[in-house]
């Protein structure tokens, strides 16, 4: 990595490096299951049209794919500062301005990640001896991923909020 206005090398710090691993897996995690439910879909359509016994498992396990790819996609969003943003509006910000904004939307989706942590969990143990029509699955199965990725998104949310406030001559480009 290498600072813009100085052409230095910067190694980023050891917590960073493990937040990056972390949505590093998560984001291959989210490919997997994209890629899994492609696969699971095309099973689908190909036993419903083709040998004319559509498999019952299907559509659970498409729903806790997809469930897992949009919830760690979503986490690694927010640690590569790729979700939703008023980049232009704050491209034209003062300084001071611009970190304020930029600790308050982090708190806000640090908030939102463990709100959404905290229900998926408590809903995840309420079904988990409920299995699921079709699969052996416990029916709140799908919690389980929306959880782990409101928790990805608090972590990642705090870290941008201790990038947001360091002075300014200690961020460096790679670490946001």
């Amino acid at each position: 990595m290498s600072d813009s206005s100085s052409g230095t090398i910067i190694t980023p710090t050891a917590p960073q490096r493990v937040l990056n691993l972390l949505a590093d897996v998560s984001i291959y995690t989210a490919v997997i299951a994209l890629l899994g439910l492609v696969v699971v879909q095309g099973w689908q359509v190909f036993a419903r049209y083709v040998i004319n016994d559509s498999p019952s498992w299907t559509e659970p396990v498409t729903l806790l794919l997809l469930a897992t790819a949009m919830s760690l996609g979503a986490a690694t969003g927010v640690h590569t500062r790729r979700h939703f943003g008023f980049f232009l509006l704050a491209a034209h910000m003062g300084p001071g301005l611009r970190r304020a904004v930029d600790v308050f939307a982090a708190l806000v989706v640090a908030v939102l990640g463990v709100v959404i942590a905290w229900w998926a969990a408590v809903l995840l143990m309420d079904g988990l001896d409920i299995k699921t029509a079709g699969a052996s699955l416990p029916q709140s199965i799908n919690y389980l991923p929306l959880s782990i990725g409101g928790a990805l998104m608090a972590i990642f949310a705090v870290n941008q909020m201790a990038l947001a406030v360091r002075p300014v001559d200690a961020v460096a480009e790679g670490d946001r």
